[in-house]
């Protein structure tokens, strides 16, 4: 078989050329530090490393929200701890209003410095965070979520009340106004104690509690006091019950009992303790706690103590407003066990969402960098066969027939 010179040139060339392509694109992926430079080079890898780009790219967006919802929660629980130290201060002051020596006067100094730690807590329910959004906005807000109003309106709520529920990547970065400050019941909480309004005696009570929950109506009861003409008089008291279903019916629950200042008065699953002398015809209204809020029951405190002087009303308001007070500060240290519980999430959520990130970053790098020691192996040895390549082409090509002739 004879081969001519100018094919084995032409063999020889393409042989270099393919050689000096595959090379340089050794060289190009060793630079790179990475086996798939273009999706040509892995279909399959390209498409992995694609995906775990994007994930990635997912990931960091659901961190930076994170971060921003953690900043707003760590506000709303600065804030919340503000307003437990406020509401400390204010029971406090509510409770030397009750004391002996003080004049109307004073009373009336104390329901000021009240009153400006009213405005102090309005101040940080209507608190935003650092873009502007309110930090006890609910579901949806104005841009201020509580109005002040004059009375007897008040204070009213300008959002849907509700929380928006934590998921995998997030938190909420709002907080259900209505829980925190609207959501304070009456009395102790299951039922209020007022005195009559027509009473001429010196009567009050305790805010009552509950003994036996089962036994409980959930109705209206009146506690008449009856004084004797006898010398000395006899006070007794009629307990009976209205029903708060239409229509009212009024039953005799006790009749004649004997009073006892300062002894608890019981029936119906419910207890209270009355103090002072009566007055013959004296009541006690009893009914069914209802939903006031946080700042209505400081306008209460604040009205009840303004100009007061000592006596039976001062003490059953006082007794009234320390019960709900009470009430309000565990609601509000309520609210920032949760805004707490919802920042250690927001940890929990930043380490896994940082544990993603690092698994996605391995899973790309399985799918496009390259192994360096190998590469550098296969480098050399490709620069090794080019080099023979070149060397053996040097050779073949001074070969000529014209040579030995002669």
């Amino acid at each position: 078989m004879r081969l001519a010179t100018a094919n084995t040139y032409d063999n020889t060339l393409a042989n270099m050329t393919s050689r000096q392509a595959g090379l340089a694109d050794l060289q190009e992926k060793l630079s790179a530090g990475k086996k798939v430079v273009r999706p040509s080079d892995d279909p399959t890898g390209a498409a992995q490393a694609e995906r775990a780009m994007t994930r990635s790219a997912r990931v960091d967006v659901e961190v930076r929200a994170l971060n921003l919802q953690r900043n707003s929660m760590t506000v709303a629980e600065s804030t919340l701890g503000n307003s437990m130290d406020a509401l400390q201060s204010l029971r406090q002051l509510v409770v030397s209003a009750g004391d002996a020596a003080y004049t109307p006067n004073d009373r009336t100094s104390i329901a000021q410095e009240i009153a400006g730690l009213r405005d102090q807590l309005f101040t940080y329910a209507n608190k935003v965070d650092s873009n502007g959004i309110p930090l006890f906005g609910g579901l949806a807000s104005a841009p201020q979520p509580f109005i002040d109003n004059p009375p007897p309106t008040g204070v009213t709520p300008q959002f849907v009340a509700g929380m928006r529920s934590s998921t995998a990547v997030s938190i909420p970065s709002t907080m259900d106004g209505q829980a925190v400050w609207m959501n304070v019941p009456t009395g102790n909480g299951v039922f209020k104690m007022d005195l009559g309004t027509t009473n001429t005696g010196q009567l009050w009570t305790d805010v009552g509690r509950v003994i036996t929950p089962s036994a409980l109506t959930g109705n209206n009861y009146t506690v008449t006091f009856n004084v004797s003409a006898t010398v000395p008089p006899v006070t007794t008291y009629d307990v009976s019950m209205t029903t708060v279903t239409p229509p009212p019916v009024t039953t005799p629950v006790a009749t004649a009992q004997p009073y006892v200042d300062g002894q608890d008065i019981t029936f119906d699953g419910l207890s209270f303790v009355a103090r002072g002398v009566p007055a013959n015809g004296d009541t006690v209204q009893i009914t069914p706690s209802t939903r006031s809020d946080l700042f209505a029951v400081l306008d209460q405190a604040i009205t009840s103590i303004k100009g007061a002087g000592n006596g039976h009303v001062l003490a059953q308001n006082l007794s009234l407003a320390l019960a709900q007070i009470d009430t309000a500060m565990e609601r509000v240290q309520s609210a920032r066990s949760q805004a707490g519980e919802l920042l250690k999430r927001a940890d929990t959520i930043e380490s896994t969402q940082g544990e993603k990130t690092i698994q996605l970053a391995a899973d790309r790098s399985r799918a496009e960098d390259m192994d360096m020691i190998k590469g550098i192996s296969d480098f050399q040895n490709q620069q090794t066969g080019y080099d023979a390549a070149l060397k053996t082409y040097a050779q073949i090509q001074r070969l000529s027939l014209f040579n030995y002739l002669g």
